[in-house]
């Protein structure tokens, strides 16, 4: 295979994939929503390769919008959607977007005729909104939780990739579909940019947590999720879902990992990660806007575990130490002005 059509090209695991496949010696068609902004970013023009790339316009919300773009292309990578966590009308503003714009890509895959793959980005969101106590999620795990006021964000992914898989079992069309589940994915970015996942460890920096919760969080850089939708093309026998999240860290072992990158970062200490702290925070989230209250009233005090085992075995992915993840992103913020050293 080598043309593919990656939408959403802009964003911050995209603009990665779309890095790792020129490296790779692929030609790339991205989609953004203007051409001219994206132009006059130059992130993606910078990038080795680049050559090998063309920017097009679509709208994720317009039938059709995709499929003069996936016409001569071998495969297709959506990962367009959006990430926000507190909006006015998550129907509208998330759960539209995302469900709409991933049929209309699979639809354009079908008329292409050329399309052999499809490697979807989902999201952890779509496998959990609660986790189990007593066993470690898998792929064969569903979000059966999450509405439009209940994490509507994670509502959004997981109606999402179900329309997908419910599209593939209608239709059979002559591709296939690979779906990448990430966790929360944080790295170096291309752009000025602050994506949702690093702009946490940048909260951190300011004091927007109140101190130390009991939360935790399955990491993976972005240069392994990446890594991980060029190998879902490049695995014939890739099939189904992948729980894409290397380590799993505490919000105290996160600090610690930001504290070690950041020496001189102010960073939140008082121990709200008890028994007593967490149900004070839940009664407290009531007071805090819908994403995040529902968030923390949904994650706090959870034990967190799941098997990634399906990604290293079939995919032969590995993934890089959370640490040293937190590390280079500490730095990146550093650089574009996010954070001070």
């Amino acid at each position: 295979m080598t043309r593919v059509l990656v939408t959403g090209a802009m964003g911050f695991i995209a603009s990665h994939t779309i890095a790792d496949l020129l490296a790779h010696g692929y030609e790339v068609r991205g989609t953004v929503r203007s051409r001219q902004r994206a132009l006059q970013e130059a992130a993606l023009a910078r990038l080795p390769g680049a050559e090998r790339l063309s920017l097009v316009e679509a709208d994720l919300l317009r039938e059709g919008s995709f499929d003069e773009h996936a016409q001569d292309c071998d495969a297709i990578f959506h990962m367009a959607s959006p990430y926000v966590v507190n909006v006015k009308d998550p129907q509208r503003e998330l759960v539209d977007p995302a469900v709409n714009g991933t049929l209309n890509v699979l639809k354009a895959a079908a008329k292409a005729q050329s399309v052999k793959r499809v490697v979807l980005t989902s999201s952890f969101a779509a496998i959990t909104d609660e986790p189990p106590a007593d066993r470690p999620l898998t792929e064969r795990d569903w979000n059966a939780k999450s509405t439009l006021k209940r994490n509507p964000y994670y509502f959004s992914k997981t109606e999402a990739e179900k329309a997908a898989w419910r599209y593939m079992d209608a239709t059979k069309p002559a591709f296939d579909l690979v779906v990448i589940n990430p966790f929360l994915v944080i790295g170096p970015s291309y752009t000025r940019s602050l994506n949702e996942s690093n702009k946490m460890l940048a909260d951190m920096t300011k004091r927007v947590y109140p101190g130390v919760l009991a939360l935790a969080w399955g990491f993976v850089d972005v240069r392994d999720v990446a890594r991980a939708h060029v190998l879902a093309l490049e695995t014939p026998r890739a099939s189904g879902r992948y729980i894409c999240s290397g380590e799993i860290l505490s919000m105290r072992q996160t600090l610690l990992a930001l504290k070690a990158a950041l020496p001189n970062a102010k960073l939140p200490w008082l121990p709200f990660n008890t028994s007593f702290g967490t149900t004070l925070l839940k009664l407290i989230s009531f007071t805090q806007p819908a994403g995040v209250g529902s968030y923390l009233r949904s994650h706090l005090g959870r034990r967190l575990s799941y098997d990634n085992g399906k990604i290293q075995r079939e995919l032969r992915l590995s993934f890089r130490p959370a640490a040293d993840s937190i590390a280079d992103a500490a730095a990146d913020l550093v650089k574009w002005g996010h954070v001070k050293a």
